[in-house]
């Protein structure tokens, strides 16, 4: 009979590796799906219906209740270790289309098995508690699982994952199960043993091969070097696996076309000059870049951001002042206004984070404009804005700020830049029509002059 120590402790393994894998696979999926709630309900859920069915299918465990739980801890490390790595995930989805696919396959192939499997572990393991009331066995499993929930759920994601990165909360996560089965087995034959360590070592190999440049709880970041004539050395940095800036190493410099566009409007439209601008969003924070006209202040959630962009990026320091904060926060706490402000902020592709697009995250954007100032937006949409939420989006702009103009940058293309410039003037007044009936035109001219 194992001891309650033994059991205990294999318990909360269970439970820090069965909450870990979620926040592990919520992370993974943000470069390829985003982090909306339309990504996380339905991931959550499925994650609690497989533990749930974890748990039916333990009750019927009814011998070898070891050999089971180390069976089963065995396989969810795997899974773990090799199915939520860096390479295996984004595998999936660079060679499984339509996206939803693998999103499916991600979910039903990996993280719901490693759910079923460690689901069983206190249903199983209660039967070798020795208490005097099913209750009392049940209660105290259920209190080191939940322990070991918390403990996982926080310390990886603002631990491990905020300064190791996401391979070493996958690698820590798998290698607590791979502890739990060699616990499990340690009476037994030593090629169990063996087994553990073999499983560790391909953990540990696949999760250090082909990491991205960094990687932290927010995003995965890249430099990559690409071909673009006329262009000397241009490369691309990359923010969960989107393209977010790019510049080269002429003189001056070539960055994306967005960004030129709007440092056109800053400097020369605007003739913006010793003003402060900030910038909601830091990319690769190429706005200022030899740029000494303006003094810029960026606000980005993660701090490991600016590091990999004056290393690796614009092997330079960056010009103006780098604060770390949500952008939705910032400008709700802070009191400083600005002559500019620009909204660039990506989670992953075209996906702006839902609370930052609404009329309640526009409204406490504007007190921090000058009565002057101007409001500069970098949206990702369809290039004949025809979608429902290219539509809504610059409607709920325009209902805080009135009419703005609206730049779409790549107007052939089925996804474009679109940059809208608002101005923080008078509250917006309704529109009127004009008609052959009623027509007002000429006195409103007159009214404009």
């Amino acid at each position: 009979m194992p001891s309650r120590r033994l059991i205990y402790g294999i318990v909360f393994i269970e439970g820090f590796c069965s909450l870990g894998a979620e926040i592990i696979a919520l992370r993974r999926l943000l470069p390829h799906v985003g982090s909306s709630i339309i990504v996380t309900a339905p991931t959550i859920a499925l994650f609690l219906l497989a533990l749930a069915l974890g748990y039916a299918a333990g009750a019927r465990v009814a011998s070898d209740y070891l050999k089971v739980v180390a069976r089963n801890f065995l396989v969810a490390g795997l899974l773990v270790g090799i199915g939520l790595s860096n390479i295996a995930v984004d595998g999936i989805f660079a060679h499984i289309q339509p996206t939803l696919l693998a999103y499916l396959l991600v979910i039903g192939g990996i993280l719901c098995p490693i759910a079923w499997l460690l689901g069983q572990t206190v249903p199983i393991l209660s039967n070798l508690t020795r208490h005097e009331r099913t209750g009392e066995a049940s209660g105290s499993a259920l209190y080191w699982s939940t322990l070991g929930s918390f403990v996982g759920s926080f310390g990886l994601s603002l631990l491990i994952m905020q300064w190791l990165g996401i391979a070493a909360a996958v690698s820590i996560c798998a290698l607590g199960l791979f502890l739990g089965y060699a616990m499990l087995v340690a009476p037994l034959h030593k090629k169990y043993q063996l087994t553990a360590v073999l499983a560790t070592f391909t953990t540990l190999a696949v999760n250090t091969h082909t990491q991205p440049l960094a990687a932290t709880a927010y995003a995965d970041y890249a430099v990559e070097s690409i071909a673009r004539e006329g262009l000397i050395d241009p490369r691309v940095f990359r923010v969960n696996q989107s393209a977010a800036s790019m510049m080269d190493n002429s003189e001056p410099p070539h960055y994306t076309r967005y960004i030129e566009h709007i440092r056109q409007i800053l400097r020369h439209d605007l003739a913006l000059h010793n003003q402060h601008i900030l910038v909601l969003g830091a990319g690769g924070f190429t706005l200022s870049h030899r740029e000494s006209t303006n003094h810029y202040t960026y606000v980005d959630i993660d701090p490991a951001i600016r590091d990999v962009a004056e290393q690796h990026f614009l092997r330079e320091g960056i010009r103006g002042e780098f604060i770390v904060d949500d952008a939705r926060r910032f400008v709700r706490h802070d009191t400083r206004q600005f002559a500019a402000i620009v909204v660039d902020v990506f989670s992953s592709h075209t996906a702006i984070p839902s609370h930052l697009v609404t009329q309640e995250f526009w409204t406490a954007v504007r007190p921090r404009l000058q009565d002057d100032g101007t409001l500069i937006v970098n949206l990702i949409l369809d290039g004949q804005l025809a979608t429902p939420y290219a539509r809504n989006v610059l409607a709920t702009i325009e209902n805080v700020y009135g009419r703005c103009a609206v730049d779409v940058l790549h107007k052939a293309k089925p996804l474009a830049n679109v940059v809208v410039t608002c101005f923080a003037g008078n509250p917006p007044t309704p529109a009127g029509i004009y008609r052959d009936e009623t027509n007002r035109a000429d006195l409103d001219r007159a009214r404009s002059r």
